[in-house]
């Protein structure tokens, strides 16, 4: 497509489209530029028949940002029509993967983004603030939308809705009644304590003390691991939200993750931790933009401004949270019980509707999917 200047009239935000000499679709025409660039109207130019000028950075910005939500939307949608169907075949789950490293690019453009705005002073913004109440960013649908299909209700958007991490409770291995890894893990867990412990006995009694304690509080957190009725406490208190057969099926992707069964698997949860890092990354920003412009002053749809902001970047807004926690029970691989040939030719099952697909519609159960190889 041909970008040639003489095509454009002086006037930058109509006139674009012109026909091509030999009649077929041009540039303009494709991308619907006199459309497009028409869709700036600063309130400042309706209300006071002058131009704020930094009001037409203002609109740019929120509009592409809305144009990148509606991009991340279209392929979260491609992910979740693959996994509509029962079974899904290796080079589909190579797709999704796709799809997820390109909306992370997209998420690591909107983060950088905000540094535009930034060249915007207070003051210049204050010029036309006054005239977009009551509209607010808080009501981006796109954004909304986005949030609710990553995993976070509308109804309550500090909790999500655990139920779409079922595509882990299906990962091979946990029940291989051939196979007790869990069994086999916690044996060779409990010698490498004990081998510890014995190694800590033998020093000072103030370094002594410091090796025992930190042992025997890494030994109560993995309690959980390896009891349930242990790790549902923590779930009732809010400290786990995984199902315990869904902790227990990411924890083996992990473990195994070097396995080519077991290697995509492994991408898409290293993919969901950089999804919610950043998301977090984009408002960690957006809040430091808008306490520069604004301080402490209500935002222009009645929100508290700032306050509200600071709260959506606390953990109760990462979706897959659980998935940063996994580290905790991560353990050498020497002692890692050796997988048997029955759980290493095992189809490679899984659930792949996570948080924001079960979004998607909460009123049916969450559709089983499998990877076979």
């Amino acid at each position: 497509m041909s970008t040639d200047p003489s095509s454009s009239s002086s006037s930058s935000t109509g006139g674009i489209v012109r026909p091509s000499d030999n009649g077929l679709l041009s540039y303009g025409a494709y991308l619907q530029l006199d459309t497009l660039l028409s869709c700036q109207k600063p309130e400042s130019e309706r209300v006071h028949g002058k131009l704020s000028h930094d009001e037409m950075l203002f609109i740019t910005i929120h509009q592409t940002y809305e144009l990148w939500f509606k991009q991340i939307l279209f392929e979260l949608d491609d992910v979740r029509q693959i996994f509509s169907e029962q079974y899904l075949e290796e080079q589909l789950m190579l797709q999704v993967v796709a799809r997820l490293e390109r909306i992370i690019e997209i998420l690591k453009i909107l983060a950088q983004q905000m540094v535009v705005i930034e060249t915007m002073s207070p003051l210049d913004f204050l010029k036309f603030r006054s005239l977009l109440a009551p509209a607010s960013g808080f009501q981006s649908v796109q954004f909304r939308l986005l949030e609710n299909k990553l995993g976070i209700p509308p109804e309550r958007r500090k909790k999500y809705h655990h139920k779409g991490y079922k595509w882990l409770e299906r990962t091979p291995g946990l029940d291989d009644e051939t196979f007790n890894f869990w069994s086999k893990l916690k044996e060779n867990y409990e010698a490498d304590v004990q081998k510890r412990r014995k190694n800590a006995e033998a020093l000072l009694d103030e370094e002594k003390i410091g090796h025992l304690d930190a042992i025997q509080e890494e030994v109560n957190k993995f309690r959980s691991l390896f009891d349930e009725q242990a790790y549902e406490k923590r779930r009732r208190g809010g400290i786990a939200r995984l199902s315990y057969r869904a902790m227990q099926g990411a924890l083996l992707i992990l473990f195994y993750r070097d396995q080519p069964r077991l290697h995509l698997p492994s991408k898409m949860l290293s993919l969901l931790m950089d999804i919610d890092k950043l998301m977090l990354q984009w408002r960690v920003n957006h809040l430091a933009m808008v306490q520069r412009m604004l301080g402490s002053r209500m935002g222009t749809g009645g929100s508290s401004g700032y306050l509200y902001l600071k709260e959506t970047t606390s953990d109760d807004y990462k979706v897959f949270l659980d998935i940063f926690n996994l580290s905790t029970f991560l353990v050498p691989n020497h002692l890692l019980p050796q997988l048997s040939d029955k759980s290493i030719k095992l189809t490679v099952t899984l659930i792949l509707r996570c948080a924001f697909l079960a979004q998607h519609n909460r009123t049916k159960d969450i559709l089983q999917s499998s990877i076979r190889f």
